[in-house]
């Protein structure tokens, strides 16, 4: 299997707390004065809640102290500002487990694109309650453990997949169409580390069979949502959307494909910016910085 294509190296700082003047000169002026080449500056203010927002992305080769100092003299300035913080390094590749039941087409993409090196980080393991995506994980060398779910034993065997993504250190997981809901006590194990992708603008069509209900309906447009998962089932923030549009001609099958390829890239793309470490949450919501 060749290698992914690695980018140069860089640092993110994402920053959080209650708006008031000259916090991106003081985040700035931090940077520079450790010696910190800046590469992408961003910020929201949301006038609401009157919270500042900030990403700053900077070469860490010329910094002038260890990262442990660097980190310890940022927290001292982030508790005169009270900042909610934190730091991520592209040298430390983040770990990201793979949820799975029947349906291979959101794993096969992910897989595809994290060996293209789209998607930098590792893959330590996949759990599926099914047996028929072994073979994908196998052909990209990937561990794979076939956990079947059943509802005598469904706690148990979360308890299993808890112990295995502990085990493998992995930072976040991704539910590539794992069609069991999980327990509160799963997602309150790895909070805000959860990402779903659902079939469409959440909270419509709800249940079994949505394309059917969509077809019923006459629907013009379908859509995919991808979301952390919360103990509230499919209303954690929301990452990325996107429709597709649809016509009197389509049958369910021409439902499913298109709701298909949406899911595919929705599911990509905010996986990408978890990766890349280009969200930040406030309340139910996300900022997604470019």
């Amino acid at each position: 299997m060749p290698e992914p294509i690695r980018q140069h190296r860089s640092a993110v700082l994402l920053v959080s707390c209650p708006d008031r003047k000259g916090l991106v000169a003081a985040i700035s002026d931090f940077v520079f004065r450790h010696n910190g080449n800046i590469l992408h500056a961003d910020e929201h203010r949301d006038f609401e809640s009157g919270l500042f927002l900030m990403r700053v992305e900077f070469d860490p080769s010329d910094i002038d102290v260890s990262r442990e100092e660097f980190l310890r003299l940022f927290e001292a300035m982030a508790v005169k500002f009270d900042m909610t913080w934190r730091f991520a390094d592209s040298a430390v590749r983040p770990r990201m487990a793979i949820l799975v039941s029947q349906q291979d087409h959101c794993l096969a993409d992910l897989l595809y694109r994290h060996q293209s090196g789209e998607l930098d980080c590792e893959v330590p393991l996949i759990i599926s309650n099914h047996a028929g995506t072994a073979r994908l994980a196998e052909f990209h060398g990937i561990p794979f453990f076939h956990l079947p779910v059943t509802s005598e034993n469904k706690l148990t065997v979360e308890q299993q997949q808890i112990s295995l993504i502990r085990e493998r250190r992995c930072d976040f997981i991704v539910l590539a169409r794992y069609m069991q809901i999980l327990s509160n006590a799963f997602v309150e194990a790895f909070p805000n580390r959860i990402i779903n992708i659902h079939h469409s603008f959440l909270p419509a069509f709800a249940g079994a069979r949505p394309y059917h209900q969509a077809f019923e309906r006459g629907v013009k447009l379908i859509g995919a949502s991808s979301h952390y998962v919360t103990e509230v089932l499919d209303d954690g923030p929301i990452i990325e959307q996107d429709v597709a549009r649809i016509s009197h001609r389509d049958s369910v099958e021409d439902l499913v494909q298109k709701g298909r390829d949406l899911e595919k890239v929705v599911l990509s793309r905010a996986v990408r910016w978890h990766v890349e470490s280009r969200i930040l949450l406030y309340g139910n919501k996300t900022v997604v910085f470019d």
